[in-house]
């Protein structure tokens, strides 16, 4: 069956709750046949799809089109797709179109948003038009030049107080779920336990409602630095490697392609006919 908000929900303190990234076609259809719980078509395409630094040149119509190719593959999963950096933020107005535009031409089921007290008029607003959301706090990395870099957030009490007082608003404000990350694994535990919604954790600890990952950096198919927050389950670089490599080995020995692969089914009049032309 598919998952909805309600499954996610119902999964508070009962079962872990697994959300994987994903981008293309292919990567969909092969999560469609497990049991991942949903799938996050994250900004974080910009650096593990585009090759960019950051998030921040991911646009609203890469989002469509990304989003669109992945509920192709993978059309009964739960789908949520990040409204991207300028595409909020700026107009009540302009969120309700942006995050509609997911929905309706990208087929999402729902969107994510960076960001605490500040955009709840924007996250009532979504809900009102019947949009579901999906909070994110703690290091978001559409912020991130104002951070400084990916640094752990909420370390200190004042840091700390607002990100607890943000999940809380963001659950007042009709978010189904909130994204917490790179965020003290004791600060996610007690949000954890103040709010009634699911907690997703990504380099929040153990003690959140469930994990969200790059597929990439879980699958090994991003050559730059993973996170701490990350593991490696899999070395698909160094076989896409070793293919192309023997690719290339059995065209220059001639080895490839075999009679298996070649098509010959041609009347040999039709050749001495050509070579007379």
């Amino acid at each position: 069956m598919k998952t909805t908000i309600n499954t996610l929900k119902d999964k508070k303190g009962k079962e872990p709750i697994t959300i994987l990234t994903c981008y293309d076609y292919y990567t969909a259809t092969v999560m469609g046949q497990t049991d991942i719980d949903a799938i996050l078509v994250g900004d974080s395409l910009g650096m593990v799809f585009k090759g960019d630094e950051n998030t921040l040149s991911v646009t609203l119509d890469e989002i469509i089109y990304h989003t669109k190719a992945v509920k192709k593959g993978a059309y009964d999963k739960f789908i949520i797709s990040d409204i991207p950096f300028l595409s909020y933020k700026i107009s009540v107005k302009d969120t309700v179109r942006n995050g509609g535009k997911i929905i309706k031409y990208g087929n999402a089921d729902a969107v994510k948003m960076e960001g605490g007290v500040e955009i709840c008029k924007e996250i009532k607003a979504l809900v009102n038009a019947d949009i579901p959301v999906c909070g994110h706090l703690g290091l978001t990395p559409q912020a991130i030049n104002l951070f400084g870099g990916n640094k752990v957030q909420g370390k200190t009490y004042e840091k700390a107080k607002e990100i607890l007082y943000s999940a809380m608003a963001l659950e007042e404000a009709g978010v189904f779920a909130i994204v917490l990350e790179c965020i003290p694994q004791d600060l996610a535990k007690l949000i954890t336990e103040k709010i009634s919604i699911p907690t997703i954790g990504i380099g929040a600890g153990i003690y959140t409602d469930g994990q969200v990952l790059v597929i990439n950096d879980i699958l090994g198919t991003y050559n730059k630095p993973s996170p701490k927050f990350s593991k490696k389950f899999s070395n698909v670089d160094i076989e896409t490697k070793n293919g192309i490599e023997t690719y290339i080995k059995d065209v220059k020995s001639k080895n490839f392609p075999t009679e298996f692969n070649t098509f010959t089914s041609i009347d040999k009049y039709v050749i001495d006919k050509l070579r007379e032309a």
